[in-house]
């Protein structure tokens, strides 16, 4: 993000020694698309979907508006922006789709200046940070509606379509309600031409001591839930949440999407709470369940605690020791365990944060459908 350089690498002949074939440079993104901070890739109709947090010089300098980049998908060029009508969009974060209603979907984090230094407060509580969901015409790239979830629910993130082609629902996540500190989880779903979008799960803030927050808490006096990352599995029954903030991760049953039910939750780090591993009962773990992946089968669920460092170091100041966990799902009715003969931490990453993992063959997050048979 902060180099605006893309890497590709091949993975094919030996994915434990994977080979740079090209860097894409930061001044190729801007000249041909416009923008800068490459944030999230998805493999789609016409190119590879690039979305980007920043823009390139302009009136309003690399602060905006975010976007989608197109790529080639044999050559990894870029090839242009994939917006051609944006209407009211500004701030970027993620993007997905609808394939067979030729719907594209986009959410909203916050420019790069208000995010590569960490977390604005006075942005954060004059409501500044991202509140919408965009929906889009997916051939064409023309903006369709946009969806405003209220301004108090800042930073809209992570989208996750309904896997079944034929369905239009999907969840997304917001970070913070400043109003009371939760977080929570929306539901999309498509009623005619017209999206609606609706809050179907509510976490609360954890009252906390003064003393074991960190100093941008501690008038607040609790821990804020922090949804940093959801992830739906593929066939569209398990809802997994992530709460970087208290530690949690949640499972919800989502056979009925608006009204999910709370299965499972077991606590790995957090902020006050502290959870541990079992292969290390007697040690807290540093920074929290943050992002999460799933295997296509549903039965394993792995996830990561770092966030991004300027933000790590607000919340989490006492500093970040990697780990990755690995949990086992009950597909049948629910639940979760921990699997305590994983657990690659600490020095096992050289030093260096883990923020996200992809499985070989595919994962939940990076099947984007998938038809029954």
């Amino acid at each position: 993000m902060r180099s605006s350089r893309l890497h590709v690498l091949d993975t094919g002949p030996d994915p434990a020694r994977p080979r740079l074939v090209k860097v894409v440079e930061a001044g190729e993104l801007a000249a041909r698309a416009g923008y800068s901070r490459p944030h999230t890739l998805h493999c789609g109709p016409d190119g590879v979907f690039l979305s980007c947090l920043g823009g390139a010089d302009g009136a309003d300098g690399e602060d905006g508006p975010g976007g989608v980049a197109l790529l080639d998908h044999e050559t990894f060029d870029v090839l242009r922006a994939w917006e051609t009508e944006r209407g009211p969009q500004r701030l970027a974060y993620d993007v997905w789709w609808h394939l067979r209603q030729n719907i594209a979907v986009t959410s909203e984090w916050g420019s790069p200046s208000m995010i590569e230094d960490g977390l604005v407060p006075e942005l954060l509580l004059d409501r500044r940070y991202g509140h919408a969901v965009h929906f889009w015409d997916l051939e064409t790239g023309r903006h369709l509606q946009r969806v405003d979830l209220g301004d108090e629910n800042q930073m809209v993130l992570e989208l996750r379509p309904s896997h079944d082609p034929e369905a239009t629902w999907g969840f997304v996540n917001t970070v913070v309600d400043v109003e009371d500190l939760s977080a929570s989880v929306w539901l999309w779903t498509r009623e005619g031409a017209e999206f609606t979008v609706r809050k179907v799960i509510t976490l609360p803030a954890e009252p906390a001591r003064a003393e074991d927050l960190p100093p941008a808490l501690r008038p607040f006096g609790a821990v804020p839930p922090l949804i940093t990352d959801i992830d739906l599995s593929v066939d569209d029954r398990w809802l997994y949440v992530s709460a970087w903030g208290t530690g949690d991760l949640l499972q919800y049953d989502v056979r009925d999407p608006l009204r999910p039910s709370l299965t499972a939750s077991v606590r790995l780090g957090g902020i006050a709470g502290r959870g541990t591993h079992p292969a290390e009962p007697d040690v807290p773990l540093s920074g929290g369940s943050q992002m999460v992946e799933l295997s296509r089968d549903g039965r394993r669920v792995y996830v990561t605690n770092s966030l991004y460092a300027a933000w790590d170091e607000q919340f989490y100041p006492e500093g970040i020791d990697p780990w990755m966990v690995k949990l086992d799902a009950d597909t049948s009715g629910g639940g979760l365990g921990v699997d305590g003969g994983f657990f690659p931490h600490g020095a096992d990453f050289g030093g260096l944060r883990v923020h996200q993992t992809r499985l070989e063959g595919g994962d939940a997050s990076s099947d984007s459908y998938c038809y029954r048979r």
